[in-house]
């Protein structure tokens, strides 16, 4: 895998998923670093209900919006690899020693077959490639609800995906810690909803990291402009 991975960098150079300007590595170039909308400290993690936790360490702004909105809908798969690498990085920071499995929130067969692949998914195997570890198929998704980007009330959201998820009946969850991973957090209403079918499921503790989440209305961009983040 890593000798495929530098023939295609040969081949194919990697760019920043943000500026797109080609990079040595895949990652998020020099005058991106300086300029990305971090989510930091406090800001950087969503509480709901049920005991939901969400780290991300970009806002759902700006060129971090486009950039996903590209994986998710526009066929740039190859944007998970530096995103899912963002990933891995607060993970890290926010729950090391908190998790032992990974999976992911799933698609419905029909988004599948339309985007032709799972974009959580590839984020979560990028993610996980830091830890020379594969994140598991946890859960399933149930049929295919209308897009929650379609629902601006909150509690039309909750109810849109009610149900929606399973585990699988092969599946082992219980007393097992798990990181759960999606693209973005907005509202928590999708990640609250399989966090409770994996507790209810016997798993012991569930901790969530998207690459983007909303910004906290509170926040001020400009004293989020002030921090930076370095990268090795």
């Amino acid at each position: 895998m890593i000798a495929l991975d530098a023939v295609l960098d040969l081949l194919f150079p990697p760019k920043c998923p943000f500026c797109r300007h080609v990079v040595d590595r895949a990652g998020v170039c020099k005058a991106c670093e300086k300029a990305l909308p971090w989510a930091e400290e406090e800001t950087g993690l969503h509480k709901g209900a049920g005991g939901l936790v969400c780290a991300a360490p970009l806002f759902y702004e700006g060129v971090v919006r486009e950039a996903l909105l590209r994986l998710k809908f526009h066929g740039e798969s190859h944007l998970a690899k530096p995103l899912g690498g963002l990933i891995a990085r607060c993970a890290a920071e926010r729950f090391s020693g908190e998790f032992d499995a990974v999976t992911w929130v799933p698609v419905g067969p029909k988004r599948r077959r339309e985007r032709g692949y799972d974009q959580a998914r590839l984020l979560a195997e990028a993610a996980c490639r830091t830890w020379e570890m594969k994140p598991e198929r946890l859960l399933e998704k149930i049929g295919d609800n209308p897009a929650q980007s379609g629902l601006a009330d909150s509690d039309a959201r909750r109810a849109n995906v009610l149900g929606m998820y399973a585990v699988p009946p092969a599946v082992r969850t219980e007393g097992r810690r798990i990181l759960l991973i999606d693209d973005i957090c907005t509202t928590g209403a999708t990640l609250t909803e399989c966090v409770r079918t994996l507790k209810d499921a016997g798993a012991a503790s569930v901790v969530c990291v998207t690459a983007a989440l909303t910004r906290p209305e509170k926040a001020a961009p400009e004293n989020q402009a002030k921090k930076r983040r370095e990268f090795s």
